[in-house]
């Protein structure tokens, strides 16, 4: 006797196996976003630690983010020939090890060392997850399946720093970095049993990957993350100085703060996700100016405690709301260097996270006020905007092909 399965029971299996592979991507994001951020929460308590000054403690975060930047390029063309699952374990598996090594670095320069180790494979990861999810579902559901993977990374903000944070103040701030390794262990435990193989493409090389770098289009959507993405750093770098010294709020409230921004992050994403799968330039044509114009509310309002909290959601929830467009658009303008390419967006955002940070700092120091970021933020959208249309208009001249 013969057992028939129905198609509806095959239909529910096969969701199901892709949520728990979404799942596991975006495991691997939560942790990425737990080390990226919890340093900033733990600082006075590493300074103690390892006996080092502010500024110090300042450049472990800066050569965390220079190997997100060398990283993404770097691994996602060696890791070329590698099949996309394969790669995805090794990148994960390194992170752990070298957020492990981290724990146990007796020194200032070996923390640095670590630190440096530790975000080479960002980028890269999130290159290659995102290209493996998209792989996944129907081509309308890419930006869907890209925001998933995103959301470890955005939740990390609401649920990992927060509870890192905590555990490193508590019982140690080294403990953060048992904690990540053994998130990023499991990551690699559920990339294994729930991601399906795939064999690598028989004409991937380190050459080929390298290709998406003459395409004029792909240099534009970096250009696009790197200056519309800079007033959302312009603001976040700063968040805590704005809403103290301007908007009143209590010191104590400040995780409070930080956990609205982060649940405005968590939305955005999802709701950009959900707009790209319509249209990716069109959910990049409209997310610039409604950055542009949340960051100018968020400049006026920040004198009132209330509206202070509500925008800070905001601002987080329409600065996240692009991710999903741009990774979708990397992805379209190299389709045979899909990896490469999807990894060197979060080199771009790591870029516009250092210049938001500096650009801020810098009204700052001309005396402009705590508020002036979000309006310097505000016109870096309004460029983004520009080179977007700039971008559009050359794919109408010369479509994008595969």
């Amino acid at each position: 006797m013969t057992t028939t399965v129905s198609p509806s029971t095959v239909a529910t299996r096969a969701k199901r196996h892709l949520g728990l592979a979404i799942v596991a991507l975006a495991t691997g994001g939560f942790a990425i976003g737990t080390t990226e951020f919890a340093m900033m929460g733990l600082l006075k308590e590493i300074e103690g630690g390892l006996h080092i000054s502010t500024p110090e403690a300042g450049n472990l975060i800066s050569a965390y983010a220079l190997g997100v930047v060398i990283g993404a390029p770097v691994f996602a063309a060696v890791g070329a020939k590698l099949p996309r699952k394969h790669l995805a374990l090794g990148l994960m598996l390194f992170l752990s090890l070298a957020n492990l090594s981290s724990f146990i670095a007796p020194d200032y320069g070996l923390m640095l060392f670590s630190r440096f180790a530790s975000g080479l494979p960002h980028g890269a990861f999130f290159g290659v997850a995102a290209v493996i999810a998209a792989g996944l579902v129907a081509p309308t559901k890419r930006g869907w399946a890209i925001s998933m993977v995103m959301a470890g990374l955005t939740v990390s903000n609401v649920i990992g720093v927060p509870v890192a944070t905590w555990v490193g103040q508590t019982f140690g701030w080294r403990l953060l970095f048992i904690i990540v390794g053994a998130i990023g262990l499991l990551t690699v435990v559920l990339i294994w049993k729930f991601v399906p193989f795939e064999a690598a493409h028989p004409e991937a090389s380190i050459r080929r990957e390298l290709g998406a770098l003459k395409r004029l289009q792909v240099w534009l959507a970096l250009l696009i993350g790197i200056i519309g993405f800079g007033g959302f750093f312009a603001v976040y770098t700063y968040i805590a100085h704005t809403m103290t010294s301007v908007a009143g709020i209590p010191e104590s409230l400040l995780p409070s703060v930080v956990a609205l921004y982060g649940l405005g992050m968590v939305a955005g994403n999802i709701i950009g996700g959900r707009i790209a799968d319509k249209s990716v330039m069109g959910t990049i044509y409209w997310v610039m100016p409604g950055i542009a114009a949340a960051l100018v509310v968020y400049a006026i309002s920040a004198h009132w405690a209330p509206a202070a909290f509500c925008m800070a959601f905001v601002v987080g929830g329409t600065g996240s709301m692009l991710t999903p467009a741009l990774q979708t658009r990397l992805l379209d303008a190299a389709p045979g260097a899909a990896s490469l390419a999807s990894s060197l967006n979060h080199s771009a955002l790591n870029v516009a996270n250092a210049l938001g940070a500096f650009l801020g700092g810098t009204v700052i120091a001309w005396g402009w006020g705590y508020t002036a970021p979000a309006l310097v933020g505000a016109v870096l959208a309004m460029l983004g905007l520009a080179v977007a249309v700039i971008s559009g208009l050359l794919e109408r001249r010369r479509p994008l092909v595969s």
